[in-house]
């Protein structure tokens, strides 16, 4: 950086803009990243489902990192936790329409299985933002639950 500024205003404007753009790419997780926190999730349902959805919904480290989160429904299709809005807890997962009105949560629970990780690709903006981009939610099912965490495509 320092020889950016031994270069000119425009060389250094350069450089504080890469450096801008690598520091917010690290705030988003990514593909593995979210794989990874998933299959955390799912050795600690199969410990202890309680504990685990209660760890969930308050985003205990491991479970909440970056844009990353855990969340997971019941066989009543309901929110059973959810790392990034614990009000959302009781509420209708498998009614979940995206911003473009695709039926989200019944796909959810639709492609949910034991066993396997498959992707669901939906709209939804990122925190903070109110413009849907992609998104994709890595998917599981664990006992009556589904649990997934999503992350958003570049």
């Amino acid at each position: 950086m320092l020889s950016a500024f031994k270069r000119g205003p425009m060389a250094l404007l350069t450089a504080l803009f890469i450096m801008g753009s690598y520091a917010l790419a690290a705030d988003y997780g990514t593909a593995d990243e979210a794989k990874a926190m998933l299959e955390r999730a799912v050795a600690a349902m199969n410990a202890d489902q309680a504990k685990a959805l209660a760890e969930f919904t308050a985003g205990a480290p491991g479970f909440k990192e970056k844009d990353l989160y855990v969340f997971c429904g019941g066989p009543d299709g309901n929110f059973s936790a959810h790392g990034a809005k614990a009000e959302l807890v009781g509420k209708s997962l498998k009614g979940l329409k995206d911003k473009a009105d695709k039926a989200v949560g019944e796909e959810m629970y639709a492609k949910a299985a034991e066993g396997s990780i498959v992707e669901v690709e939906y709209m939804w903006p990122r925190p903070g933002e109110t413009e849907p981009v992609t998104k994709v939610s890595e998917i599981t099912k664990v006992g009556d639950q589904i649990c997934g965490v999503g992350y958003y495509k570049s």
